[in-house]
């Protein structure tokens, strides 16, 4: 096992790989031109903005982070160290191609097969949920962050 990584650092990058992705989804969204089917005999839906999305934020992994994996819903595997990003540029492709506001990018880093940190970013409502390993969940909506937790019941 490695050295503990400095999560608060890997958490600020995982923020960027969602602004990357971001980037690419909020233009096309309400605004494709075409959807293609991933799933022979079924309807896998896959658009230019999961890809491009996914393309985005594993070029950020790595330019910063060459050494870690990659295992993302639209390209190849990458194998790596310990550590490994896993990306779902666009969960709910159907509601995007419908133009439903009920998508969101989903962004992990496991350690040594453990999760470590994660991103859940709903780019066009301004909602992303976050956390990583001991430090607690959070919610950042207009600029605020605040602790969330479940209830007890």
């Amino acid at each position: 096992m490695t050295d503990q990584p400095d999560l608060k650092e890997l958490l600020s990058f995982a923020h960027q790989l969602a602004d990357a992705a971001a980037r690419q989804t909020l233009p096309l969204f309400r605004n494709l031109d075409a959807v293609d089917n991933k799933q022979a005999g079924g309807f896998d839906p896959v658009t230019e903005a999961d890809r491009s999305a996914e393309a985005a934020m594993r070029a950020l992994i790595e330019s910063h982070h060459p050494s870690h994996a990659i295992t993302g819903e639209e390209f190849d595997t990458k194998a790596g160290t310990d550590f490994e990003w896993v990306l779902d540029p666009i969960d709910g492709t159907r509601a995007f191609i419908s133009g439903v506001p009920t998508w969101g990018t989903l962004i992990g880093l496991n350690q040594d097969g453990a999760p470590v940190l994660s991103v859940m970013d709903q780019p066009f409502t301004g909602e992303r949920f976050f956390a990583k390993r001991d430090g607690g969940s959070f919610l950042r909506l207009n600029k605020t962050t605040q602790a969330i937790k479940t209830r007890a019941c």
